[in-house]
């Protein structure tokens, strides 16, 4: 197994989550009104003119005015229109340290040549998809199923989302129980059922809007990080159909925003064995970010399934697979397979392993690897991270710094660290009233820090690349010392 890994120390979880703790239960501290009106009137209106324009005319087509979550910002969208390495360039010309990248799939950084020129010789020779098989289909899944120790087998689909569907089949057809359990506040898509305790825990179904409830009644969530409160639900499922699964982001819920601690994972291994249900590791994330063997890799786990997203494609549209055992794989054969005589689960993508996302995948994995990606990004997530603490220290705020590796955080305001407690129920209105006030202020900060060339993921986690030089992540540290600079007390 690859034992090079991004996370060089892992973090004390508990001290992080009593930092946390201590944040939410203090006055908001966020970029000062007049900076915050500075820097709409002084860079958004004056300097991002085409990108104001161009979103106007978009929400008249388009709800909100993007197509994607990620994009929307304070106080408008900015329209990109170029990604190279660790930058990003806006229509109107302004440049940017990209710390959103994509939502973590870019480890090797933003569009880097060599994959470039490698999916172009695929578009040129095949084009984007026939229906039928092509070598880079297997190329990939070979290329997964040799980096993670416990994937036999691999599948290709088009989104994490459904990989994390699948996975929920998958589970019910290999064990015949019929529950899902999922730790509070951890994403897994946005399927009807997995909707459940999204954000923060304790959410149950208020999240999914849309989605009717009675969908969610085999799903249960557990607090992060507790073995207890899993066992708990996995107690009592017993009396109601049995667990099919447990699902997991591993360094914890929201990318690891609420850190769990390092033999946590391994507590949830030893539950699922105990009460016969599948372990689920979603690694949409985490996968070739912590390392090529993944975070279960790190933490020497062996879920029996394993969700991959983003990075599967690199970073290319047709981003997601599951892998896994082969006990369970083959649940999964496709069309008319008639070789293993069992019930397939329902999957389907006519788009799925399209030639240009498994080219994509094969050729950014192999470069992960051979350059050591992880590892680099890991070194410029610790820079970044150790730089942030020292800001922070040096300005006497109350924020929280930590990081896994290249995945950082850099938390204000504590959002995700909220919980809905259901058995006092004449306290969830302050926690949602909380949590609205507190999500404002991170687009504020978004915003300002975007004012001075970062692009953040929510004004609140940062993710490296291995094209980030030391250099690069200093300069950045200054922008963020300036954004410090101007903080105040929210009244």
């Amino acid at each position: 197994m690859d034992t090079r890994f991004a996370i060089s120390q892992y973090p004390d979880a508990a001290k992080i989550n009593n930092a946390l703790d201590e944040l939410i239960k203090k006055p908001v501290y966020t970029i000062e009104d007049e900076a915050l009106k500075k820097y709409e009137e002084e860079y958004f209106e004056k300097k991002c003119a085409k990108s104001k324009a161009m979103i106007s005319e978009a929400k008249q087509i388009i709800p909100g005015g993007v197509q994607h979550n990620l994009a929307f910002n304070y106080p408008f969208p900015l329209v990109f229109t170029k990604a190279d390495g660790y930058k990003l360039y806006d229509i109107d010309g302004n440049e940017y340290y990209d710390f959103l990248q994509a939502g973590g799939p870019t480890v090797l950084g933003s569009n880097p040549a060599c994959i470039r020129e490698q999916v172009i010789d695929v578009l040129n020779t095949c084009g984007p998809s026939t229906g039928l098989f092509h070598e880079f289909e297997y190329k990939l899944a070979k290329k997964v199923a040799d980096s993670i120790e416990t994937v036999d087998m691999f599948r290709m689909l088009q989104s994490g989302t459904e990989a994390c569907m699948v996975a929920a089949r998958i589970a019910r057809l290999a064990t015949k129980n019929k529950n899902i359990v999922k730790m509070g506040g951890a994403y897994h898509g946005w399927s009807d059922q997995l909707g459940y305790g999204i954000r923060i825990p304790g959410t149950k179904f208020t999240q999914a809007n849309g989605v009717p409830a009675r969908i969610m009644r085999d799903t249960q969530e557990f607090f992060p990080g507790d073995l207890d409160s899993l066992e708990r639900v996995l107690r009592l499922n017993l009396l109601r159909g049995g667990t099919a699964a447990v699902y997991l982001e591993p360094l914890g819920p929201e990318s690891g925003s609420r850190p769990v601690d390092a033999n946590f994972c391994k507590g949830v291994e030893r539950l699922c064995r105990k009460y016969g249900a599948l372990l689920v590791f979603d690694e949409v994330v985490t996968g070739f970010r912590v390392g090529m063997a993944g975070a279960q890799g790190y933490f020497g786990c062996s879920p029996d399934l394993t969700i991959f997203g983003k990075v599967i494609a690199g970073g290319y549209p047709g981003a997601g697979g599951v892998g896994g055992k082969k006990e369970y794989m083959k649940y999964l054969g496709a069309g008319l397979d008639g070789a293993v005589k069992v019930k397939k689960a329902f999957t389907g993508g006519t788009l799925s392993a399209n030639p240009l996302s498994c080219a994509a995948g094969y050729f950014t994995l192999e470069e992960i690897d051979r350059t050591n990606a992880c590892q680099k990004a890991g070194e410029m997530g610790d820079r970044i991270t150790k730089g942030l603490q020292e800001i922070i220290a040096k300005r006497h705020l109350p924020f929280v710094a930590f990081n896994q590796g290249s995945i950082c955080h850099m938390e204000t305001v504590g959002t995700l660290q909220f919980a809905i407690d259901w058995s006092k129920p004449w306290t969830i209105p302050a926690v949602l009233k909380a949590t609205d006030i507190r999500k404002k202020e991170m687009t504020h900060m978004g915003a300002a820090y975007m004012a001075e060339g970062i692009v953040t993921l929510a004004g609140s986690r940062l993710y490296t690349s291995a094209a980030y030089t030391e250099e690069a992540i200093d300069d950045a540290l200054t922008r963020f010392d300036k954004v410090f600079s101007q903080i105040a007390v929210k009244e």
